[in-house]
């Protein structure tokens, strides 16, 4: 199996959480970090579809994360993101930041009327956004804090319309729901966020 075919859900997990959840990096970013992030989630991949699963604990370090976002998913990432990263803040605290292109997103989208927020604002600008990952039983649910567009207040209902424009698919063409519960990937039972580390539990 090749690792686009194994991973998609995982691959889907990681940009949302670029969104949905902005430090500065402590680390430098590097292809050997996000090669090793691959190759852990070909491992979680493939234990879950072995039979019986194996319990097992996959840390993963904000770092990693971060590095497989910049040099193994970037050809994934939807047009019109850039440099999406993640700050694994701990407590199950997430924090996001990328660069949004909102003309390319207007394109594909009617104008809400003059109150609309996104009416006044072209280019890229940057997003921010703070979030709680909650996970357990193989089921997971964000819990929305706050967000900010070029350091503004962003209302949530235009967050969920940029989430569910940029994580379309042709599985899912709603994207992804802020609000909704959904199923972890992989037979993983639960992810459990640390400071700077989560740990993915099978």
């Amino acid at each position: 199996m090749t690792f686009a075919k194994t991973t998609p859900k995982l691959s889907i997990a990681l940009f949302i959480l670029s969104l949905c959840v902005s430090t500065t990096l402590a680390l430098p970013l590097s292809k050997q970090d996000g090669d090793q992030l691959q190759r852990k989630i070909e491992e979680i991949a493939k234990n879950g579809s072995a039979v019986p699963v194996q319990a097992r604990r996959t840390p993963v370090s904000e770092n990693e994360v971060n590095s497989y976002l910049a040099f193994n998913a970037k050809d994934n990432i939807p047009r019109g993101l850039i440099d999406p990263q993640i700050s694994i803040v701990g407590n199950g605290a997430l924090a996001g930041r990328a660069l949004v292109d909102l003309d390319e997103f207007k394109r594909h989208r009617n104008s809400q009327g003059f109150m609309d927020p996104l009416n006044y604002l072209s280019g890229k600008v940057p997003i921010t956004a703070r979030g709680v990952l909650r996970t357990r039983d193989g089921k997971g649910q964000f819990q929305f804090g706050s967000a900010t567009i070029l350091g503004v207040p962003l209302p949530k209902p235009v967050l969920q319309e940029l989430v569910t424009f940029f994580t379309r698919t042709p599985e899912q063409p709603k994207g992804f729901n802020l609000d909704a519960p959904f199923d972890l990937p992989a037979k993983i039972r639960e992810v459990v966020i640390g400071n700077a580390e989560a740990v993915v539990m099978q």
